[in-house]
């Protein structure tokens, strides 16, 4: 029994994975990701499980869309086996002795790629029953889908391999022969030799055939020979990885072509096999000088970036970057300068304009007034957003959004709200006839991760820098770009505007004004969008009997780059700014000086509450005098004081690391807590006509919440709609259906 265990713990497949846990760590952590994100360990509340268990291609999950997974699954797999081959030849060194080595290195290096591939069929059969809803057939179609891609990568991978070994065999016969003949006389003289430094101790291998065979001893091979034998494997395999690279690349140069966006998981997937494979490389042709280079090379372009020679920077599309016009200057006194009495006058009146006329399309002499305020949350708030907003248009007979007179908020609430406007706005035009075609809720909750993250790994990090143009304008192609351009496919080209264009309806209240807002990240300052300058909005309104003076924590977006063509801006791009969610969206810098960047509004302003209130504060008076009652309607994509998901740690390192990460953690909690105080401040100061009422996402009992992402699953989307259902929003939705049909509680 010893002589079997040994046998095994020598064989060389055992033996290659306690070397790949020894030597190189850090080529694991690329298995590590993957096995995290299939089993649902790695950034699943933000949707990465499904980009890898459910692919989208041509806007769904098809069997071709899973065999680009499992081709792009098997170039890993044999980046994989290419770089360690080169990591490790000199510790194997009896597979020059061999005919086609890279191919028995392969089966012997199996273990991983075996278990990782069971692994995702279990966990992708799993998530397709249970997520997505498919039938037997479909998951069937869909594994099938995703093997098949993965043998026809590796049949064009060692078809490549198999024609090398020949060429080398063919240009090496005679140095083959002349070795070979030099081992057979040894090994009649010796029967026994030791194992050189450095190499492995190997009893057993597998080879070609499966079959067990014995290692022959390389002692009386020589050193060259053996080098020049796995040099050439080396570089055969470096060419390998170059034309991988290549296809890569025309995969982003060609990105524009829906055909060539191919799934994020097999995009991802790519990205991990050429990072795998440039280590290989670098260790190859560089030795111990690949650090060095590699510093050296990120100097280099580091300083290419700080001379303005490359510039990645996502732009905001509309605005003027590259005239010979003068940027606004970014600083306190500017701040105060622009938000002068005069103006801040000029800008309210302006919106008590849009106030009146809104009062002119109104029933009542006082009637009711709505603001809508809307959650961050992804694609989980857009579709509970445009879900809550087609049954109230239903259960108020059409009236609930024309007595709504602002909407604010962040994110994927905000992208929600801005699509049911623009169909409640086509309605008014008379382009449709109803608002309540479920194929508009589709829309909506269509994938948006996909492209994002597929433009993020063949157009950002790899692929050549493109441009194109808008308005006149150039700016860079990049994954602001692809997101914008699936949204606009998404919602059939409705959202394809101008801020300029809402100027006119906005002001005669044909649709709510809509207020966005997005984080400065220079500062932490908001700054405000809108198709209408609202320096009032810059600070909270002051009061005579505050000694206090507060600084501005706010900027107009229109007033301030007024001189920049502001309300040319693309309206798509002013609902990425708001929900810009970090590393997934990049930033966008502003032409200003100093230049400063903005993110996702929900970080300063997630539920849109703060901007509401101080909107609140200064029309107060307005407000008391023409309306009946004033009702924010917030609409959340988690439940108020939420208990779900308590911040626990329950190892050691979580223990060292909660300090850094209590505020990450609790930070939406946070603003709850500030904004419920401020929220009830404004119902006494205002009196008993302010009103407050809330509907909530909350999965079902014993069910997984939806994914914090650009992408929703099948249960994710029935989940969503059937929370509407639940007793606190069927109490809400009767309590506003009361008051906008003048039946009031």
């Amino acid at each position: 029994m010893k002589k079997y265990l040994a046998g095994f713990f020598y064989s060389f497949s055992v033996q290659l994975v306690l070397l790949h846990f020894r030597r190189y760590q850090v080529l694991l952590l690329f298995w590590i990701i993957l096995f995290a994100t299939i089993s649902g360990h790695f950034l699943k509340p933000y949707g990465a499980d499904s980009l890898m268990l459910a692919p989208e291609y041509l806007g769904h999950v098809s069997a071709l869309s899973t065999a680009f997974v499992g081709f792009a699954m098997g170039a890993f797999i044999m980046s994989w086996n290419i770089t360690t081959f080169i990591l490790h030849s000199r510790h194997i060194k009896f597979l020059a002795t061999t005919a086609q080595p890279f191919l028995k290195y392969c089966i012997n290096n199996a273990v991983i790629p075996v278990i990782f591939l069971l692994s995702y069929l279990f966990f992708a059969i799993s998530y397709q029953r249970v997520e997505e809803l498919s039938s037997s057939m479909e998951i069937l179609s869909l594994v099938g889908g995703f093997f098949g891609g993965f043998i026809l990568s590796l049949a064009i991978a060692f078809g490549y391999f198999f024609g090398t070994d020949k060429k080398i065999y063919r240009k090496m016969v005679t140095d083959f022969t002349t070795a070979n003949e030099k081992y057979e006389r040894a090994s009649r003289m010796i029967k026994n030799s030791k194992i050189e430094k450095g190499e492995m101790r190997i009893d057993w291998f597998l080879s070609a055939t499966f079959g067990l065979r014995r290692p022959r001893n390389t002692k009386h091979y020589s050193q060259e020979f053996l080098n020049s034998i796995f040099k050439r494997h080396h570089v055969a395999a470096v060419k390998a990885v170059f034309i991988a690279l290549i296809a890569l690349i025309l995969i982003g140069l060609f990105t524009e072509n829906r055909y060539c966006q191919i799934p994020a998981g097999a995009s991802i997937t790519l990205f991990f096999t050429i990072l795998i494979a440039v280590a290989g490389a670098l260790s190859l042709f560089l030795g111990n000088w690949s650090v060095p280079v590699v510093l050296g090379i990120y100097l280099l372009v580091n300083w290419m970036y700080q001379q303005h020679w490359i510039d990645p920077r996502n732009k905001a599309y509309g605005l003027d970057y590259t005239s010979g016009r003068s940027r606004p200057e970014y600083n306190k006194a500017a701040l105060s300068d622009l938000m002068n009495k005069a103006d801040v006058a000029k800008d309210s009146l302006e919106f008590i304009s849009i106030l009146n006329n809104w009062k002119t399309r109104q029933y009542q002499q006082k009637p009711v007034l709505f603001l809508v305020d809307v959650s961050g949350g992804g694609n989980r708030s857009a579709a509970f957003t445009m879900n809550v907003l087609t049954k109230l248009d239903t259960l108020t007979q059409g009236r609930f959004f024309s007595q709504c007179a602002l909407i604010s908020g962040a994110s994927g609430g905000m992208i929600g709200a801005a699509y049911f406007r623009e169909l409640y706005l086509e309605k008014q035009q008379g382009k449709i006839t109803s608002l309540q075609q479920k194929q508009y809720i589709d829309n909506i909750c269509k994938d948006l991760l996909n492209p994002v993250f597929s433009s993020l790994v063949a157009r950002d990090m790899i692929g050549p820098i493109s441009q194109f143009e808008y308005s006149g304008n150039s700016y860079i192609r990049d994954r602001g770009y692809s997101f914008e351009q699936k949204l606009n496919a998404n919602t059939k080209g409705v959202l394809n505007k101008k801020l300029t264009d809402y100027s006119l309806p906005e002001h005669k209240a044909v649709i709510p004004s809509m207020i966005f807002n997005t984080a400065i990240t220079r500062d932490g300052r908001k700054m405000f969008i809108a198709t209408h300058p609202v320096r009032f909005m810059m600070q909270g309104k002051s009061t005579p009997n505050n000694l206090t003076h507060y600084d501005i924590d706010g900027l107009d977006y229109q007033s301030f780059f007024a001189n920049l063509d502001a309300l040319n801006l693309s309206f798509l791009t002013t609902l990425r700014m708001n929900a810009t969610f970090p590393f997934v969206l990049p930033n966008v810098e502003m032409p200003a000086n100093p230049e400063f960047d903005v993110m996702d509004g929900g970080f300063r302003d997630n539920f849109g509450n703060e901007t509401c209130l101080r909107f609140i504060s200064y029309f107060k008076d307005w407000l008391q005098q023409n309306t009946s009652k004033v009702i924010i309607v917030e609409l959340r994509d988690r439940p108020n004081g939420d208990w779900s998901r308590p911040y626990e740690v329950n190892s050691i390192m979580g223990l060292i690391t909660k300090p850094m990460f209590l505020l990450q953690n609790n930070w939406i909690d946070l603003q709850d807590y500030y904004e419920n105080d401020q929220v009830n401040y404004m119902l006494n100061a205002y009196g008993p006509d302010l009103l407050k009422t809330t509907f909530s996402y909350e999965s079902a009992p014993n069910t997984t919440s939806a994914s914090l992402s650009f992408h929703l699953t099948a249960v994710e989307k029935k989940g969503i709609a059937n929370s509407l259902n639940n007793e606190v929003n069927k109490k809400t939705f009767q309590v506003i259906k009361a008051f906008s049909l003048g039946n009031r509680p």
